[in-house]
């Protein structure tokens, strides 16, 4: 099957936004570099705990999203987090601290938490997999919420991370128990990197069909857009601005024309900052206007 054209709407393009200062300022950012969604940390990514927020944060936050009409369509979560972790000490803190961050999804009415698989750290991927699966299952119970669904990002496969291919992915929604709460972000580089090749308008259609056959093309409900720099398959894990790395322009020209996928949110993660953000925006939108 090809996939189909459309140019009759705008894609959902944002990028990830700084809460610092107040969980506010992210759609502030979000509106100077034009974006549509956003992408934030719903706290300091490199601390186990957050502070609570204030009312008054979320009633301006609350508000900026009404009056902005900037959505932020994902919290990923912090850096610290690792449910496949063999060590105690760490699995019993990754999992306090991925209940609160699923909490606080909820509270800012954000429909998906993005977050790593986790690292087996030797234990062995079949291990890592289950772990992560039984962690997901408790972590999703304990938090007690409604309205969020945790998305498991595609990795590159650097060290002992797991995610990398999508058989490892299924594996860990199936054995969750809790596979209505759970679907996929595909992140352009990671899977690049650990050797789907997107570049072409063939290699594209062949991880399109391996994803669906599969994961199932339901279970994908974002992407993390971003170019490598290093070459397929490299298991090397390091961003680079559109068109500007080894997957190249027209990778992400094929997906923002790829009707089966292109309403999804996309959020860039490169380097460069705001007005990085906001030219490689400009540079998507142009992709997607004139279609493959």
């Amino acid at each position: 099957m090809n996939p189909a054209k459309t140019k009759t709407f705008s894609p959902l393009l944002g990028a990830h936004t700084s809460i610092a200062g107040g969980v506010f300022n992210a759609i502030k950012a979000g509106r100077e570099i034009g974006a549509d969604v956003v992408q934030i940390f719903s706290k300091n990514q490199r601390q186990w705990s957050g502070r609570a927020y204030s009312d008054e944060e979320l009633a301006t936050y609350f508000r900026l999203r009404e009056e902005t009409g900037i959505q932020p369509a994902m919290v990923h979560d912090t850096y610290l987090i690792n449910l496949a972790s063999p060590d105690a000490e760490t699995l019993n803190k990754s999992l306090a601290a991925f209940i609160d961050e699923i909490q606080r999804t909820s509270t800012l009415k954000i429909p998906y938490l993005v977050a790593h698989p986790g690292s087996h750290a030797g234990a062995g991927e079949k291990t890592g997999v289950r772990r992560v699966a039984e962690s997901l299952r408790r972590c999703w119970e304990s938090a007690a919420v409604s309205g969020v669904i945790i998305l498991l990002e595609t990795t590159a496969g650097q060290g002992s991370n797991l995610g990398y291919t999508f058989a490892q992915l299924r594996d860990m929604i199936a054995l969750s128990g809790v596979e209505a709460h759970l679907g996929v972000c595909i992140d352009t580089c990671h899977v690049f990197a650990a050797g789907y090749d997107i570049r072409t308008a063939e290699g594209w259609e062949k991880t399109v069909q391996e994803f669906e056959r599969i994961i199932g093309l339901p279970k994908l409900k974002a992407f993390h857009f971003n170019d490598s720099r290093h070459a397929l398959g490299s298991r090397k894990d390091r961003h680079e601005r559109i068109g500007r790395g080894e997957i190249g322009a027209e990778g992400f020209r094929l997906i923002l024309n790829d009707a089966r996928v292109n309403r999804l949110p996309m959020i860039l993660e490169i380097p460069g900052g705001r007005d990085a953000d906001k030219e490689d925006l400009d540079l998507l939108r142009g992709m997607a206007a004139e279609g493959t």
